[in-house]
């Protein structure tokens, strides 16, 4: 050993591997973290589990084969059970619903008119007069709050290649909007003419159109710079040329009204994505032995996990307040933590996970473009696969990484990255800022020890 020089292999060391190099020592880094701790034991056991492997692989099939098509735009009262506002993110009650979620849950009742004013709201929705159900579980999802309510209009995704569906509101914009847990006049009256105006003409646009293909639409929009989920100008723009003409044809009173405002909103194609995101992630689900999330949501208080092999389950632990930027004088004291089913993204393969794909993303949520690369590459790290149709040019067209792996989670100490909007903590406030987030070790945590559990009685 004395006779040649050193050459030192560094596991999981840093700051030993930077010392040795700065005294001209070869080296050979080895990137490694330790599992989550106290997971090691079930880590094993789930590792074990003879039935997971063959489970992943058709999860994450399912989920990588699902076809996503926008075939129409339907009045919830359609589909939500009478006297029930959705909501995103795990089950929550009014007394530990955050000021957002508190907030649109007002605005909600105050625009179906249950309520006179905002005091009469509260007091009717802390005695139960609606029930909240999270929007998941009725194969919907809501950005931020995701309050959905009788005579809001949703996008509505089918799965051509499972036979699944998929809900989600219609996106208001950005600044002081419901879903951020502004319930003030103009709130209300873009609300109305929603419901009055921009519902019924998207509907009859899309039965002259037909069926749109979002999953064509949304790999053409991430070679254009979009992630989809906090960058959807690429999207949207493809969504309104399709739409364009059906509009003129269908509702020629109405069609500019509609196209300014689908124009003068970046985000509008967000919530058909989201709802594309659900119908194929929700092929995934039900595996038994399955390690695949298959939902990731925040309700403003909790984070929530539920995976494959454990049905609809939550796993939850606290939701965290992003890290980023901020609009004008709000800071880090002004944000409510973590919230929004639009998580849903990176759960299939998108927003945190294909920041690589939108290097001008890094404007909105911080950062330089070198750390939406890192990020992105980063998740390959605890995904099972790499998405055949959503790839990223920067990478060299490799597609971005998919199926998020419970056992990978744990064995890396790697958390899925996150992009997101920050709502104001105070209900009324709105948006005040966009940034990153982590999920909270606790959920990845508790979903291993059951499934551990879960193999225990099996085997």
């Amino acid at each position: 050993m004395l006779d040649a020089p050193p050459h030192v292999i560094t596991v999981g060391a840093g700051l030993l591997d930077e010392a040795l190099r700065a005294q001209a020592v070869r080296t050979t880094p080895v990137d490694w973290r330790p599992p989550l701790p106290g997971t090691a034991e079930a880590l094993a056991t789930v590792l074990a589990d003879p039935r997971r492997q063959a489970a992943n692989e058709r999860a994450v099939g399912r989920l990588l084969s699902a076809r996503p098509h926008l075939t129409g735009v339907r009045r919830a009262s359609e589909v939500l059970p009478a006297g029930t506002f959705l909501h995103a993110g795990p089950p929550i009650t009014w007394e530990r619903a955050s000021g957002p979620m508190r907030g649109a849950l007002v605005g909600a009742m105050l625009l179906e008119g249950l309520a006179g004013d905002e005091h009469e709201a509260a007091d009717r929705l802390a005695a139960g007069a609606v029930e909240l159900r999270p929007c998941h579980e009725h194969a919907a999802v809501g950005p931020m709050a995701g309050v959905v309510s009788p005579s809001m209009w949703l996008f509505e995704v089918d799965d051509a290649e499972h036979g699944g569906t998929a809900y989600c509101s219609l996106n208001e914009g950005l600044g002081r909007v419901l879903r951020y847990g502004a319930y003030g006049p103009q709130v209300l009256e873009r609300l109305r003419w929603m419901d009055e105006v921009l519902g019924p003409a998207l509907a009859g646009a899309l039965r002259r159109t037909g069926p749109i293909d979002l999953r064509a639409l949304m790999a053409q929009a991430l070679q254009m710079g979009d992630e989809l989920h906090n960058r959807n100008r690429a999207a949207t723009s493809l969504l309104l040329r399709v739409l364009a003409p059906a509009l003129v044809e269908t509702a020629a009173e109405h069609a500019a009204a509609v196209l300014r405002f689908i124009d003068g909103n970046d985000h509008f194609f967000l919530n058909a994505g989201m709802a594309a995101a659900k119908v194929s992630a929700d092929a995934a689900r039900d595996e038994p032995g399955s390690s695949l999330v298959v939902a990731m949501a925040r309700n403003g208080t909790d984070f929530g996990v539920q995976v494959s092999g454990l049905g609809g389950r939550w796993f939850t632990g606290p939701a965290g307040v992003p890290d980023g930027l901020y609009l004008g004088s709000y800071g880090p004291g002004d944000a409510n933590p973590d919230i929004g089913d639009s998580t849903i993204t990176e759960t299939a393969g998108l927003g945190g996970f294909a920041m690589a794909a939108a290097p001008a993303i890094v404007r909105f949520v911080g950062g330089e473009v070198a750390d939406a690369v890192r990020a992105t590459r980063s998740m390959y790290e605890i995904t099972l696969a790499e998405h055949p149709a959503y790839q990223i040019p920067a990478l060299g067209f490799r597609g971005t990484p998919v199926g998020i792996d419970v056992t990978l989670v744990a064995r890396t100490g790697l958390l899925p990255v996150v992009n997101t909007g920050i709502a104001g903590r105070v209900a009324g406030t709105g948006q005040v800022g966009a940034g990153l987030v982590e999920p909270p070790v606790e959920a990845f945590t508790s979903v291993l020890l059951t499934l551990a559990e879960s193999v225990s009685d099996q085997f």
